[in-house]
This record gives C-alpha cells, structure tokens and sequence, in this order.
C-alpha cells in the first residue's frame, strides 16, 4: 500500500497563516460569569417514634405512624393467626430532615 507523503512545509506555511489571520482579528473580551452561590442547604434532623411490626428474625413487616397503635397490633395478631410464626409491635425511631429555607 503506498502512503501518502506529508510535505511538512506546506502544513507548516498553512498553520502560519491561519495564526497571522487570527492575530489580525480582534478578540472581543470576555465577561466573567457569575459564580453561583456555594451555601449549603441548612437541614433540620429531627427524630421521630413509629410503631412497627416485626417477625421472629426481626425483619420490619409495617410501619404505623405512634398515634396508631392499634392497628399495628392488629396488623401483628392477624398476621401471627396466619400460621406464620409469631409477629410482635415495637418501637422504631427513625431520622426525618428537613430543608430549611
């Protein structure tokens, strides 16, 4: 296969060209851009109770808000009734963040 030569000049004359023509071009300045604002979101960690309902290897089945009690054991007596093994209600904090504004 034959290759196509480079004639190094040429490209060398070509590149000096197009720099001259920039030079001869004015470059309009460029604005600066704003820099947008690096603060943090401030969030609020609160913690809240819950009830939840758990099997015997203590994976969560349910989540009921505290004012719900009585579902939860509910939910764990029908739950036990099934045949499953035992289900029982206990009490769970979880973390809750809010943005603050």
């Amino acid at each position: 296969m034959a290759r196509k030569v480079v004639n190094r000049k040429e490209l060398r004359a070509q590149s000096d060209a197009a720099e001259s023509a920039a030079e001869g071009a004015e470059v309009a300045p460029k604005k600066k851009a704003k820099r947008k604002s690096r603060a943090k979101k401030v969030t609020e960690v609160r913690m809240k109770l819950f009830w939840g309902v758990f099997n015997q290897s203590m994976k969560r089945i349910a989540l009921y808000e505290f004012d719900q009690k009585d579902e939860a054991e509910k939910k764990a007596q029908d739950l036990s009734k099934a045949g499953k093994p035992p289900h029982f209600v206990q009490k769970v904090k979880e973390t809750i963040e809010e943005v603050i504004e």
